[in-house]
């Protein structure tokens, strides 16, 4: 009963990825197929179409593309930020023992790609994209992984999942550091103030959704008039969603016990239909399972499926359609350099940080984990796709040769790069002892 509530919540989070990583691919697709057709016209007329309000003294107005790498990933950074809050206070992140491992393969994860990257680049402005290759793919990762089935154990499915967070969290703090500018800090201190409320009211017991959707759209666009790309608040109103639950579990089950009763000894009505005593109680029922809920989970659990099979595939059609032609001036370097980051400097970097941790012994394998797995782990790590082009956009947003280029490298680094993990972990296959 135990094993079963501690993995049926990691086993549906890999299946809701698994498939969003199919989306994902046959986004990707279409949207490479549109760009490069006798309609590609019409994608880019789709995507570069003007919306938005325009006031006397304000103004939004934005290409389609922008709501949707500014508006619609900032509720994808919002679910990363849901996520990171879980690992630090629950998951395979809240004790240094369980956290070294992942920690140590994110930090290769993380620095490996982009000394690759460097060096293999010398164009003053390819060098702009230096973090594009930084981040993992969750989705499309899994996605690989799921077609393995059981020859992939599921603790190595969570550790792909904890080094990943730690990725993301790392990638998040580059675009806020390195790919914002022309900052306006009285607006970031405004926005921070409003956070700050948030968080106080959240510790007094005082959450409310509501409120956190009204001043988190505030928030956001303060953030965007500031000069710090918006998604990076919603990481932030991540961490003001409290993850304790009002009511525990013995509690609940009494109060669930108490309402059945109630329930049935209610008077009931002839023609079949609930009476008002019966409704009263069913709705006391629903107060209380709200209350035994940690919000953070509830609100990760009803945003994970929008997420994962609209947001995300809505970005990849709208982003991955890179045109090309005789005409189209690529710039190969560029191209290479983000291949080869995503492909040789993940894996290498993942492995050898992962094994270091290892040799220092300051942590351990994963139960029914290999090295050997650990390294076609480490190569799936090298798709990148989602944060890649989204860093892409941020690197060589006034460069569009730069731009398409860049996604070029990270389509193929991500495929190659898949592709080999999931060869090495077919051939390996699911172990019959813990090497170590």
């Amino acid at each position: 009963m135990l094993k079963q509530l501690l993995t049926s919540p990691m086993e549906k989070f890999i299946k809701i990825e698994s498939l969003s990583g199919v989306l994902l691919f046959a986004a990707t697709i279409i949207a490479v197929v549109w760009a490069n057709s006798p309609f590609g016209d019409s994608y880019q007329a789709i995507w570069g179409y003007e919306l938005g309000v325009s006031m006397t003294n304000f103004e939004l107005v934005k290409p389609v593309i922008l709501w949707i790498n500014d508006g619609l990933m900032a509720l994808f950074f919002f679910l990363i930020g849901l996520e990171i809050k879980r690992e630090l206070s629950v998951g395979e992140l809240n004790a240094p023992k369980k956290a070294i491992f992942p920690l140590f393969a994110a930090i290769g994860g993380i620095a490996f790609p982009a000394l690759v990257f460097v060096l293999s680049n010398n164009d003053p402005e390819a060098l702009a994209g230096w973090a594009i290759p930084m981040a993992t793919d969750i989705a499309f990762s899994l996605a690989i992984m799921k077609l393995l089935g059981d020859r992939v154990p599921l603790n190595l499915k969570v550790f792909l999942t904890a080094f990943a967070i730690v990725d993301d969290l790392g990638a998040v703090l580059i675009i806020a550091l390195f790919y914002s500018s022309g900052i306006k800090w009285m607006l970031i201190l405004i926005a921070f103030a409003i956070l700050g409320v948030l968080f106080l009211l959240t510790m007094r017991g005082l959450y409310s959704k509501y409120l956190l959707v009204v001043l988190g759209v505030v928030v956001w666009l303060l953030f965007l008039k500031a000069g710090i790309h918006p998604t990076i608040a919603g990481v932030l109103l991540a961490f003001t969603v409290p993850i304790h639950r009002k009511v525990k579990i013995p509690e609940f089950m009494e109060a669930l016990d108490e309402l059945q009763e109630k329930i049935i000894k209610a008077p009931r009505q002839e023609n079949g239909l609930l009476s008002k005593a019966q409704i009263e109680h069913i709705d006391n029922l629903d107060e209380w399972t709200t209350e035994v809920q940690s919000p953070l989970q509830r609100m990760e659990h009803k945003l994970h499926d929008w997420v994962a099979y609209v947001i995300m595939p809505v970005f990849a059609l709208s982003n991955a359609g890179v045109t090309v032609s005789t005409d189209t001036a690529l710039n190969m370097n560029l191209i290479l350099g983000i291949a080869l980051a995503l492909i040789v400097g993940k894996a290498v970097g993942i492995f050898l940080m992962s094994n270091l941790a290892l040799r220092l012994g300051i942590s351990k394998l994963p139960d029914g984990v290999s090295r050997m797995q650990i390294l076609g782990v480490s190569f799936l790590a090298g798709v990148g796709f989602t944060m890649s082009i989204f860093i892409a956009n941020l690197a060589f947003k006034y460069n569009p040769a730069l731009l398409d280029s860049a996604k070029v490298g990270i389509l193929i680094g991500s495929l190659i790069a898949g592709l080999t993990g999931f060869l090495i972990l077919r051939a390996l296959g699911s172990p019959k002892s813990d090497s170590r």
